[in-house]
């Protein structure tokens, strides 16, 4: 039946159906669509320009139609938001292998209607052969061997991610989540969006010749409408579904795995994958205006570095500074300075460095932390030291989804091979995209990785050891206790500047998910010392004030994040809608109201 669904989902036309709506189910999110917030003038996406799929029974949203279709069938079918979670992860492997993979790793943050709540931690993991110069070349510099090839995998965790989730909370056999996955995995028509990310990557992937094997059939990137057969996943998915974990960690996979890498000179091997667990760890949780916020705690950053930032930005009235006025922007990007230099300096694996994570998101260390901010100029980076003295020293493309059930479960889980079709390596004989994961450990202190962050030692290489994310899954609990918003991102250092404003937008300014979504970003990390906005994103008046006030400003060419968020209404009909940056969708059980996008 899901095959049936999704294969005909990828041929069928698409058609917008909007059927009459009930006031009752869109009555708190939808009455504050545009209140007293407005956007740049030549925005992209203006206020007002999208409308939200609403659902009774149910809500998946990801990056891609047809895993999010797969994911709403599960739960047609009677699985939970858990249930729903693996087979959605399974499925972007397939469809969207420039993110979505079973070669890399991620985390997820779950809370089930009945108030219990919890995170895992399936990041990758060093593997035992490595060590913390393994990036450096005789002179002490560093090399690109963590970006490319072989050496710059970890570990994989994301089978043993949703091997674990599914054992503590899933309902539905694990055979059935899987199954998709190997439907889709037999062949898919190449969609718009898959098309376009091979096309644009062509040069990279054929750089390897197995990736240029499957994704570049007869020597060139499939068009829409083309047939993408990926046979050795489909074998690797059978092992996975009759066997669970073992099926990916032992057995023939991790053969295959291991014979890759002793080909490419990598460092894993099958006792590697033998040992590796996925990690329950407490989920980090934080007040926020009278709201609970529920993410990650490291080895994600995001959690710890997201509540830092809005615990200074509470002390501000966001709401009468005006959205996006010069007061609004300078402010964010104060505490986000202070956040990323604590970010970069302290943060890691909490197994093998000791986290200050309880001081970090206390209310007493963020006044210390907004003592410091002149409200009419700039602070310069480099007079941004790290507040807790001494860091410890040692004893992205990633995609994101959203899921809610008819029960009230709500899953938000974060995952990724880092660079965009990761090492560019592909297990031959499994069809495994693999990950560069290791480029997000210190390769050098001081050194920025590949996206612009400046770590300390603390993050260093290490055998087994976890390497930093910004990945940050998030659920925000209204003042009654009951979910409100289900969401995240990738966007690699972007990530937390990008849901911090997800959460504010719907906290403080009382935006419904479209607005919330379609907001211009603002994202600052320390070092460089830059305020980066989207294209268009600030007026020409803001941006002339922020620039008298100090700050250095850069404007992107294109966009930042691609968010994919639910906010549960009173009623408890939840309201979606996929970033229109990226594209992808949100697929409804028991719409209310649907919009194709």
């Amino acid at each position: 039946m899901i095959r049936s669904r999704a294969l005909a989902l990828l041929l069928a036309p698409l058609v917008l159906s909007v059927p009459a709506c009930g006031p009752s189910g869109l009555s708190r999110a939808d009455a504050a669509q545009g209140d007293t917030v407005t956007f740049a003038p030549n925005w992209a996406f203006p206020n007002g320009s999208m409308s939200p799929v609403v659902a009774e029974k149910g809500m998946v949203v990801t990056t891609d139609r047809v895993a999010s279709e797969v994911g709403a069938e599960i739960l047609r079918r009677g699985g939970n938001a858990v249930d729903a979670a693996v087979a959605t992860h399974f499925a972007l492997a397939v469809v969207n292998p420039e993110a979505g993979n079973i070669g890399g790793g991620g985390f997820m943050v779950v809370r089930m209607a009945n108030g219990t709540t919890a995170s895992l931690d399936f990041r990758e993991a060093a593997p035992m052969a490595a060590t913390a110069n393994m990036f450096l070349d005789a002179a002490g510099n560093v090399t690109d061997r963590s970006l490319m090839g072989h050496l710059a995998s970890g570990v994989p965790g994301s089978v043993a991610g949703m091997w674990e989730a599914h054992k503590r909370f899933g309902t539905l056999p694990w055979a059935d989540l899987v199954q998709p996955a190997v439907n889709l995995a037999e062949g898919i028509v190449v969609h718009e969006r898959l098309a376009n990310s091979l096309r644009s990557n062509a040069d990279k992937i054929g750089r390897f010749h197995e990736t240029a094997r499957i994704f570049l059939p007869n020597n060139r990137p499939p068009r829409v409408g083309d047939r993408l057969v990926q046979t050795d996943l489909a074998n690797t998915f059978r092992r996975i579904a009759a066997d669970g974990m073992a099926g990916f960690y032992g057995g023939r996979t991790a053969e295959l795995i291991e014979a890759e890498m002793r080909r490419g000179n990598g460092l894993i091997t099958r006792e590697d994958l033998a040992r590796y667990r996925a990690v329950w760890r407490d989920p980090l949780r934080f007040g926020y205006r009278g709201h609970e916020v529920i993410s990650m705690p490291p080895p994600s950053s995001g959690g710890v570095t997201m509540a830092e930032m809005l615990n200074i930005l509470e002390g501000y009235d966001l709401r009468s500074m005006g959205y996006l006025s010069p007061e609004h922007v300078h402010v964010f990007a104060e505490a986000a300075r202070r956040a990323y230099a604590d970010r970069n300096a302290y943060l890691a694996d909490p197994d093998f460095v000791p986290q200050p994570t309880q001081r970090m998101i206390s209310d007493e260390y963020a006044a210390e932390r907004r003592a410091t901010i002149a409200l009419d100029r700039a602070t310069p980076s480099p007079q941004v030291a790290p507040g807790l003295g001494a860091p410890p020293r040692e004893g992205t493309h990633t995609t994101h989804y959203s899921i809610v059930d008819e029960a009230g479960n709500a899953v938000a889980v974060t995952t990724t091979i880092n660079s965009l079709y990761g090492s560019l390596v592909t297990i031959e004989g499994a069809g495994i995209v693999m990950n560069n994961e290791m480029d997000d450990f210190t390769a050098k202190p001081g050194v920025p990785n590949q996206f612009g962050l400046v770590q300390g030692a603390a993050n260093a290489v290490a055998p087994g050891k976890r390497m930093l994310s910004a990945m940050t899954p998030t659920i925000v609990l209204d003042p009654r206790g009951r979910v409100l918003l289900v969401t995240g991102t990738p966007g690699g250092a972007t990530i937390i500047t990008s849901i911090a404003q997800i959460v504010s937008n719907v906290v403080d300014f009382r935006m419904d998910v479209t607005t919330a979504t379609a907001a211009p970003r603002l994202h600052h990390q320390h070092l460089p010392d830059s305020l980066r906005y989207e294209n268009d994103g600030l007026s020409a008046a803001t941006a002339a004030r922020l620039r008298a006030m100090g700050h250095a400003l850069a404007e992107r060419e294109g966009y930042q994040g691609d968010v994919q968020s639910i906010i549960v209404l009173p009623n408890g009909y939840q309201s979606a809608i996929a970033d229109p940056r990226r594209g992808g969708a949100a697929v409804a059980v028991g719409e209310v109201r649907r919009v194709v996008q």
